[in-house]
This record gives structure tokens, C-alpha cells and sequence, in this order.
């Protein structure tokens, strides 16, 4: 007589140490938990953690099935390697006998040297980290493709670690020297966003604008850092989420018995994200870069073009056809697309009233900010904010 009992299979245990400090990490598990929740019901041993901690202490008597890492130094690899079970690396830092998915250090900085090659600029610089092998792949790579284009470029490594005040004190200032030594329009890459507000801070004590001077984009989209930036700072989406998917792929294979491959699995980058700090065109005009930077920072407050031309110290007819022969849009154009750019960014990340972002925006009224998204959008305020939620 057949058995009506429901014989469940056995779940696999697989520890993550992974940290949730970074937006890379944390994006990593979540890729992970896409692939548990669609093909494989693990048992996931977690805990938050940072990059630079060791091996949890549960995991020297844990007996599980499997591992996903990132693996920051040497000593966690041995901690690792000692369970004896399958391991996959997802950081690639130090040589290790696992398997390695990763993302693809090569197309990230040459997406971001096309982000600023875009942008008109042919003077580059590359911000980046002594002695970290995944900062020297983006900066060889950024170098290589800015001069591939004509380019000229310069670096500046930035030690690991500042020790104490003092020493984070002389490294900012000796960054702020660099920075008021490059030549000028520059666009920079700094090697993650976790450089960018100290690279930013450089810039200010150099009195280097950003982004009318100096052009930045950063690495990972992390975006309360990017945000947190001023001005904001643009940055490359890396696709960690993917690289976390692909490897518990990985890692099942390897539980079940299949063969590791022979070459690590390298993952391109998703696109870039686009903030003010590179919301910019590099022009030798510096009074149209001026009008440029006022647009920027006051068409939202009801800014006029006869202010603009005072500001300036040109006339209203000059300005018009100075501007225009440069960039090949009008001032009124200029004025508009951002005050757009503002609203959209109002009704996607606030809950003001659609009456508050026609104001705050530099639209008279409600009404005419509808207008005003529909002949140039073709679509409605209401209808920015209701997809953007999904």
C-alpha cells in the first residue's frame, strides 16, 4: 500500500561571508537570495559582518556543505580551505584554490572612461588604492582606454589605511595639492564610492568645481553615499547582484559533484548611473561653463536670462548666440531640462504633492509642470511617480 507521507529533501547548509558594511556585498547577497528563492532551498548561515572581519567563530564547528566568500585576506582563505567543502570567491583579492566569480575590473573603467569621453573631456585622471590588484586592473584599464582616444592621463594611489587624524589630515591635503596641480577640464575616476566624498573634499580645498573643472565618477552605485556626496556622485553599476546569482549557481554545481572551471567567471558591468558630479560638458569657454554652473545651481528658483547675462557680464543677444553656437540648445532649453530633471527626481524619491514639486522645481504651478512633462516627456507627473514605485 503506497505511503500518503511526504518525504521532504534534505536541505544543504552553506555558509555566507559576505559583508553587509559595502553596497558590492550587500548586493551580492541579494543575488544570492534570488537564486535560493528560485531554484534551491538552502539553509543560509549568515551573520552582518564587514570586509576586513575573519572567519566568524561558529564556523570552526560548523559542519555544512558549502561556501560562498569574499575573501579579503590570507588568513580567512586557510580558515575556508580547513572546512573542506566547496568554496566559490566572489572578491578575487588574494590566490586562493577557489573557484572566482567576479566582476570585470576591465569593463568597468572603460565604462566609465566612455561615461566621460561622452562628455567632451580629454584630459584624465584616476583616483585609486596602494597596493589593492582590482583598483590597479581599473586603473590600467581607464588609462588605457583614455589614451586609446587621444587622451592624457594622470593617477594618484591613496594609501589603505590613515592611521590616525593627523596622517587622513596630510593625506587630503597632499590629494588637494594633485588636484590643483591637473591640468583642467579633467575627468576623474575614483576607483570606488567609498573614495569619493574624501576625493570631493580634495576638490573643495582645492577650489576645483565640480563638475565644471573636475568631472567625477565613482565605482559600485552605492546609492546613500553617492547621494550623501556634494554634488552627487555618479557611479558605475558594477552588476553584483549578478555576480552573487552566478555564484550560488556555481556553488550548487560543485555540491553536486560537477567539475570547478578551469578559468574564473568575470561578469560585465550593468551601466552607469549619472548624478551631477558628471552632469556637465567640457567646454574652454568659461564664461558659458560659468552660465552652465548658474543654470545648475538656481534654475529652480526662478532664475531669468537677462540675470544670467548681468552675472556674466555679456548682453542678452550675446549670451543667446554664444551659448547656443557651443552647445546647440537655448538657454531657455538648458533652463527647462533641468528645472524636468529636478521634478522627476522630486517625484521619484519624495512624497511631496504634486503641487510642492511644481514649486520646488521652478514650475509657477501644477498645472503647467503637467504640461510641461507632457509636450517634453510624453508623460504625466502622476505617472512618473506611480512607476516608479513598480
Amino acid at each position: 500500500m503506497p505511503s500518503n507521507r511526504i518525504v521532504q529533501k534534505p536541505r544543504r547548509h552553506v555558509a555566507l561571508l559576505v559583508e553587509t558594511s559595502l553596497a558590492s556585498g550587500r548586493d551580492i547577497l541579494r543575488g544570492i537570495a534570488r537564486f535560493v528563492r528560485e531554484h534551491e532551498p538552502w539553509a543560509l548561515y549568515h551573520e552582518p559582518r564587514s570586509l576586513e572581519e575573519l572567519a566568524p567563530r561558529w564556523l570552526r564547528r560548523w559542519r555544512g556543505d558549502g561556501a560562498i566568500a569574499r575573501i579579503q585576506n590570507r588568513a580567512l582563505a586557510e580558515q575556508v580551505q580547513a572546512l573542506g567543502i566547496p568554496v566559490v570567491d566572489v572578491l578575487g583579492v588574494v590566490p586562493s584554490p577557489f573557484p572566482l566569480v567576479h566582476v570585470k575590473n576591465a569593463s568597468i573603467a572603460g565604462m566609465a572612461a566612455g561615461h566621460l569621453l561622452e562628455r567632451g573631456f580629454r584630459q584624465f585622471a584616476f583616483v585609486g588604492i596602494d597596493g589593492e590588484n582590482w583598483s590597479e586592473q581599473r586603473r590600467d584599464a581607464f588609462a588605457a582606454s583614455v589614451r586609446e582616444a587621444g587622451g592624457t592621463f594622470q593617477s594618484y594611489e591613496l594609501p589603505r589605511h590613515a592611521a590616525d587624524m593627523s596622517s587622513w589630515e596630510r593625506v587630503e591635503s597632499d590629494l588637494a595639492r594633485w588636484v590643483g596641480s591637473l591640468a583642467k577640464p579633467v575627468g576623474v575616476m575614483v576607483c570606488s564610492d567609498q573614495r569619493g566624498s574624501q576625493f570631493l573634499e580634495a576638490c573643495r580645498r582645492a577650489n576645483a568645481r565640480v563638475p565644471d573643472e573636475v568631472a567625477v565618477i565613482g565605482v559600485d552605485d552605492d546609492e546613500p553615499l553617492c547621494e550623501v556626496c556634494n554634488p552627487s556622485l555618479s557611479s558605475v553599476r558594477p552588476g553584483h547582484a549578478e555576480v552573487g546569482f552566478e555564484a550560488a549557481r556555481l556553488l550548487g554545481d560543485l555540491m553536486a559533484g560537477r567539475e570547478r572551471p578551469e578559468s574564473p567567471l568575470l561578469l560585465e558591468p550593468e551601466g552607469v548611473t549619472t548624478r551631477l558630479s558628471t552632469e556637465v560638458l567640457a567646454i574652454d569657454d568659461r564664461k558659458i561653463a560659468d552660465v552652465l554652473r548658474l543654470i545648475r545651481e538656481h534654475a529652480c528658483e526662478g532664475l531669468r536670462i537677462d540675470a544670467l547675462a548681468q552675472q556674466v557680464g555679456m548682453s542678452r543677444s550675446v549670451l543667446q548666440r554664444r551659448f547656443r553656437g557651443l552647445l546647440h540648445r537655448s538657454l531657455h532649453e538648458e533652463i527647462l531640462h533641468t528645472r524636468l530633471r529636478r521634478a522627476r527626481e522630486l517625484l521619484v524619491r519624495s512624497d511631496l504633492s504634486l503641487a510642492e514639486v511644481a514649486e520646488r522645481s521652478g514650475f509657477r504651478h501644477q498645472e503647467y509642470l503637467g504640461a510641461v512633462c507632457k509636450a517634453h516627456l510624453g508623460t504625466t507627473p502622476a505617472r512618473i511617480r506611480k512607476e516608479s514605485q513598480g
